[in-house]
């Protein structure tokens, strides 16, 4: 073979190694962050790389890799000498960052008003139209979810790829808390009265309604949440434990 055609080669295989180890590692990255998001591994539990590896079969270096980034999102916490381990978000930056998301998604939803189509005004209703079905049936975190695939919508709708990258950074450390605050005595019948106000001020593309509509709700969330404390904080039960309190 020809010195040139062999480097050429290797440069190839190379290149291909690389690729595949960035693809390993934001794999291990996803999959970590998924079972931190929704709970499979709760907060404060340590993130033993040689357990983490078993479990998700991986190797060690790139759990490390994805440890580093998830620190970095906030989703962890590393110590000299003790490890990784969950990062837990406390009831007073849970409130914090509900405060953030209200000025975020409102700026959102004004876009989204200035944005919107037929489309998007269907899909929106029956975002809305899903939430209500569910609360009507009872299922507290059914609606919750409904609630929380509504505000994804108003962000993709928005196309304010700043806002939407800063608000999943906010949302990827409380998404497992969602079902906590609709267990707050009246916060389920006002969160569909405050969703149905915020789409019918981005349907009818009142931006400046859409934006104080969207405010008023989180900042109405984040209220509830300082004065309904669940026992024992946010973070205190599993997602088992509400769903046998909503029954």
């Amino acid at each position: 073979m020809h010195p040139d055609s062999q480097t050429e080669l290797l440069t190839i295989f190379s290149t291909i190694r690389q690729y595949a180890w960035r693809m390993a590692v934001t794999s291990s990255y996803d999959a970590l962050r998924e079972a931190i998001v929704r709970g499979e591994l709760a907060p404060d539990a340590r993130l033993v790389e040689s357990d983490l590896s078993a479990a998700f079969a991986m190797s060690r270096g790139a759990v490390r890799t994805a440890l580093i980034r998830l620190e970095q999102d906030g989703l962890v916490v590393r110590e000299p000498h003790r490890g990784a381990r969950v990062r837990r978000v406390s009831d007073d930056e849970a409130v914090e960052i509900l405060q953030a998301r209200a000025v975020l998604e409102g700026l959102a939803a004004r876009q989204a008003a200035e944005r919107i189509d037929g489309a998007g005004r269907e899909r929106l209703r029956a975002c809305l139209a899903r939430q209500r079905e569910l609360l009507e049936q009872g299922d507290l975190l059914g609606a919750s979810d409904a609630n929380a695939d509504l505000h994804a919508a108003l962000l993709e709708l928005s196309g304010h790829e700043t806002a939407v990258r800063l608000i999943r950074s906010l949302n990827a450390q409380t998404v497992r808390y969602q079902y906590r605050t609709i267990l707050i005595a009246g916060r389920s019948a006002a969160s569909l009265a405050e969703h149905a106000a915020i789409v019918e001020a981005v349907s009818a593309g009142n931006a400046a309604e859409a934006e104080a509509a969207m405010r008023r709700h989180l900042f109405n969330v984040a209220d509830a949440l300082e004065r309904g404390r669940l026992r024992g904080g946010i973070d205190s039960a599993s997602r088992g434990a509400l769903e046998g309190s909503a029954r």
